[in-house]
């Protein structure tokens, strides 16, 4: 679905401070929500003896959303490039994630070619890799049809680049890991 039709239909996307959703998030999902590490690495090894793969849903320039401007310190409405995958264990979507960079900056080469592998599988080898503050979400997507208890997204810095890599955890990650619904 694209972002102008799912904004529509769900409105702007609330996003508040991980140290405010905390109470009432279950400690179960705080360890998902909250990890800093790679959440590729965190599916795969949760998700075994099932094969972890991306599926690409869609990749292209477009304006940015007024939260995505917001978190990346832009003007509303600028051009960037956008990424929505899914991140499936077996044929199951887990987690749907978009991300969104600015174009200045952006190492093209790399991400244009990222495919079906995950960002997270590029971003996590730069050496000189900072992540941002996480925020936390209980909105939908937007621009996949699943749903789930929580949403989460930080911006990662590297070098002059920056991207917003945001990450909705679904009901069916839940169902197969046993999770608590909040």
């Amino acid at each position: 679905m694209s972002d102008s039709r799912s904004h529509a239909k769900h409105g702007p996307v609330r996003w508040l401070p991980l140290a405010a959703i905390r109470p009432a998030m279950s400690p179960a999902w705080r360890r998902w929500v909250g990890s800093r590490d790679s959440l590729t690495l965190r599916l795969t090894e949760a998700g075994r003896p099932r094969p972890f793969r991306v599926h690409l849903i869609d990749q292209r320039t477009g304006a940015l959303r007024r939260d995505e401007a917001q978190a990346l310190g832009l003007p509303t409405g600028r051009q960037a490039w956008q990424r929505e995958v899914a991140l499936c264990l077996g044929e199951t979507p887990w987690v749907v994630a978009r991300s969104v960079a600015p174009l200045e900056g952006l190492p093209a080469h790399d991400l244009a070619h990222l495919g079906e592998r995950s960002l997270g599988s590029w971003l996590f080898r730069q050496p000189d890799l900072e992540r941002g503050e996480i925020e936390v979400t209980r909105d939908p997507a937007g621009f996949h049809e699943a749903h789930g208890p929580w949403g989460r997204r930080s911006v990662f810095h590297h070098g002059g680049f920056r991207v917003l890599v945001q990450e909705w955890f679904l009901d069916a990650m839940a169902d197969d890991l046993g999770l608590p619904s909040r």
